[in-house]
């Protein structure tokens, strides 16, 4: 675990340095002005709108980054030929792995506080004080962060055996899907199709249910997130991504690099 944190480290410094980090988050600040500019011009639901703006942000803007960057993380190591100096030192490919998801997530959990911080301070612009109501916001900011830890997770398989452009692909394909995995299971056809509807209520249980970290709307009203989803969140999310990094492991493993 060692070896594999210093991987983390490494990679969470390189994502700092990028220029394209830089200005992602950036990009989040505009949108959180732009709640405010907004927010003025809605009058009495300003909170409501900067609330949904500012998450709307962090998340799209924590998307971007989770794809883009994690889908190279396997492949820029290849390009540079670092990776080959790095497995000849005693680093297990597994390792590796794990150290570049640890590394990719810390960036994500650091930008993703300072983005929320960021709305924080648009509320507080706003309505010139917190109150304990906007609490939520941070569970809502917490199903964000878990929602991208799987995104990290899936970039992170397809970057160990295809192309960046694929990875992408592939990737915003089972994000996608997984925004319908509810609609999925309920699903039926105007004809009776029992075999159809058997496969889709089959593809919901295997696919990533980003459904389920959708809280904005409850964040945005006040309303309180129940305990136990959060609970069931986390395990999901911890869950989830094991398997899949478990799944990329054995695939890096087999991999021929030479």
């Amino acid at each position: 675990m060692r070896r594999a944190g210093a991987v983390a480290l490494n990679t969470f410094r390189e994502a700092v340095r990028d220029r394209v980090l830089y200005n992602l988050v950036f990009f989040a600040l505009l949108m959180m002005a732009a709640a405010i500019f907004v927010g003025g011009i809605s009058i009495g639901i300003e909170e409501m709108v900067i609330k949904s703006l500012g998450l709307s942000a962090i998340s799209v803007i924590g998307l971007l980054i989770a794809v883009f960057i994690g889908v190279g993380l396997v492949y820029k190591e290849m390009e540079k030929r670092t990776l080959y100096a790095l497995l000849a030192k005693p680093v297990r490919r597994w390792e590796f792995l794990l150290g570049k998801f640890g590394g990719l997530v810390l960036t994500l959990a650091v930008n993703t506080l300072a983005m929320a911080a960021g709305l924080f301070l648009a509320l507080l612009y706003v309505k010139h004080r917190l109150e304990s109501a906007d609490g939520v916001l941070l569970i809502a900011v917490y199903f964000i962060l878990l929602k991208l830890m799987l995104v990290v997770a899936l970039a992170l398989l397809f970057s160990c055996y295809t192309t960046p452009l694929l990875a992408i692909l592939y990737t915003s394909a089972l994000y996608i899907a997984g925004l319908f995995v509810e609609e999925m299971r309920t699903f039926h056809f105007a004809a009776p199709n029992p075999a159809m509807e058997a496969l889709l209520r089959g593809l919901s249980y295997l696919l990533p249910n980003f459904e389920n970290f959708n809280v904005m709307a409850a964040a945005a009203h006040g309303r309180a997130i129940p305990g136990a989803l959060i609970i069931e969140n986390t395990a999901y999310s911890a869950l989830y991504s094991g398997i899949v990094l478990f799944v990329a492991a054995a695939v890096f493993s087999r991999r021929n690099l030479k």
